[in-house]
């Protein structure tokens, strides 16, 4: 049984993986690097969602008739009365096409932060600049910087990957 995950992003793979070892402890993870289909830095709830949902949909797209489900994993951006807030997003979409999403914690970003990403640059750059460190992204990620490592971007997708199997279990005792 195989958990397909759409990205090779490590914070993302262990979130993905931590949770789901707790339900499918005999499952096997499988990344595949998918498009978002979306603007490489999302810039409203809207359109990490889709993002998210691009992502798991198109490894539920692979040749694999005992895959579990996909999960699609998207961090982004939305304005709200004037301050960018982080937002992320994920999606599981199971081996019936089944779609479950979910959301999870958004903090506002510095002024010094939004503006560069009002004007076109993406996240995990302008972290890396900001924190004058590499791969920000695959490690605590912004969240991790702006509270001060109490919510990594790992933590922040656990808590959506038990919103979403908590969805896609209740939907099969549902059946």
């Amino acid at each position: 049984m195989n958990i397909f995950i759409g990205t090779t992003n490590k914070a993302k793979t262990k979130a993905v993986q931590t949770i789901s070892r707790i339900y499918y402890p005999d499952a096997s993870f499988i990344n595949k690097e998918v498009e978002s289909l979306v603007f490489a830095q999302p810039m409203s709830n809207e359109e990490t969602r889709q993002g998210a949902i691009n992502r798991a949909k198109q490894l539920m797209e692979l040749p694999n008739s005992d895959d579990l489900f996909g999960i699609g994993l998207e961090g982004g951006v939305q304005e709200i009365e004037g301050s960018l807030y982080i937002c992320n997003w994920g999606a599981l979409v199971a081996n019936n096409g089944e779609v479950f999403t979910a959301t999870g914690a958004g903090i506002p970003l510095p002024n010094e932060i939004a503006v560069q990403l009002r004007t076109g640059a993406e996240l995990g750059p302008v972290m890396d600049v900001y924190t004058n460190r590499k791969g920000i992204r695959h490690d605590e990620g912004a969240i991790g910087v702006f509270t001060n490592g109490l919510i990594t971007r790992s933590m922040m997708f656990e808590h959506i990957m038990y919103l979403l199997i908590g969805q896609y279990e209740l939907s099969k005792k549902l059946l």
